[in-house]
């Protein structure tokens, strides 16, 4: 599954303090063909225990303090990560830091709108932003594209599909500011693709699938370790076809 990763010598993940993140980080340092740097960010390292005790065990987990709502804590997580990866740069980033701000029409504020889009859709492009030298120097030393040259991964959802929230589908999940926060999201994954192709850095969303996690409610069919499975095999697989693409952890394409 994550045999791919053996040629990834620098990743970096965000929110990796809980959830699909934590499982991120423990799947891979735990998995045989880990990075050689597995960067994992938190807004709260101090009180992310899970992730500290993993660091504890695999010393190619370092951790860095990251609020993805924060353009000072930003700049400083890069300068970090640069320090870190130094000439080799970094081989993926995945955005995976998100939260989801329950609200229907009847109580949808522009707060809460905004609150979503910031974490969702503006921290992931403003983190990319940050880290692209880094990304840029990873490409440079390679052919192709996949997480072998430069990577990012944006962790999106299917509920962010404009195509498919309509008929039967229409009356699930009546979420404003999560779902336009996701489609965000995906638009910013293409205009991504659009601009870093030509540094050969592959771009692409992913849906994990619906996941027992805090956000995802005991009720979701998937566990954290059947979704992150599934994900880190896609993203292992990932070449220049995939690039600008929005995909299912199945690897299945998904409808824009």
């Amino acid at each position: 599954m994550a045999h791919a990763f053996k040629n990834c010598s620098n990743l970096m993940v965000t929110g990796a303090n809980r959830g699909l993140g934590l499982q991120i980080v423990e799947t891979l340092a735990t998995g045989g063909f880990s990075p050689g740097k597995i960067i994992a960010t938190a807004r709260n390292p101090d009180g992310a225990k899970e992730l500290q005790k993993l660091a504890g065990e695999h010393q190619n987990i370092h951790i860095i303090k990251l609020d993805v709502t924060s353009q000072e804590s930003i700049e400083s997580a890069a300068s970090e990560v640069e320090q870190l990866v130094q000439k080799e740069g970094l081989n993926c980033l995945i955005n995976n830091a998100g939260i989801n701000v329950v609200a229907n029409l009847e109580t949808v504020t522009a707060d809460k709108m905004l609150e979503n889009f910031h974490t969702n859709s503006v921290a992931p492009l403003m983190i990319t932003k940050a880290v692209l030298p880094l990304l840029k120097r990873a490409a440079a030393k390679g052919t192709g594209m996949g997480i072998h040259r430069a990577a990012v991964i944006n962790m999106t959802s299917l509920l962010g599909s404009v195509e498919l929230y309509w008929g039967d589908r229409a009356n699930s999940f009546k979420w404003y500011p999560y779902r336009t926060s996701k489609s965000a999201l995906n638009m910013v994954t293409r205009c991504l693709a659009v601009d870093l192709e030509a540094d050969g850095i592959l771009c692409m969303a992913l849906h994990p699938g619906w996941v027992r996690t805090d956000m995802g409610g005991p009720d979701a069919p998937l566990s954290p370790e059947e979704s992150i499975s599934c994900v880190l095999s896609v993203i292992g697989g990932l070449t220049e076809k995939d690039h600008g693409s929005f995909l299912h952890y199945t690897g299945e394409q998904l409808p824009w």
